[in-house]
């Protein structure tokens, strides 16, 4: 016997089994808005703010190269640089917390 689960869409009752890869994954989580993290695995190449610093919205953070491309990381809106995670020259993996913004 199949394990079933229903859902409703829009009215209509849908029965579908569900692989058990994806029912033990993680839940997904609404990313905090004030955490720079990786995009992609690379190498801190140059960071051009320091903690305490008040930045405003598209000032270059640092630079992450990856891929034989450098990518500059901008600040998403106006703050202050509450922690700095990282160092230039490491290498970062994805999704890795590198900037705290207050």
């Amino acid at each position: 016997m199949s394990n079933l689960k229903e859902f409703n869409i829009d009215g209509t009752i849908y029965k579908t089994e569900i692989p058990e890869s994806v029912a033990n994954r993680k839940k997904w989580e609404r990313p905090n808005p004030n955490h720079i993290k990786s995009f992609i695995p690379g190498t801190i190449v140059e960071i051009f703010v320091k903690e305490g610093q008040e930045i405003k919205e598209g000032e270059c953070l640092m630079i992450l190269q990856a891929m034989k491309m450098k990518n500059k990381i901008l600040m998403p809106f106006d703050g202050k640089i509450a922690k700095i995670h990282v160092t230039e020259g490491i290498k970062v993996p994805n999704r890795l917390l590198m900037v705290e913004i207050e």
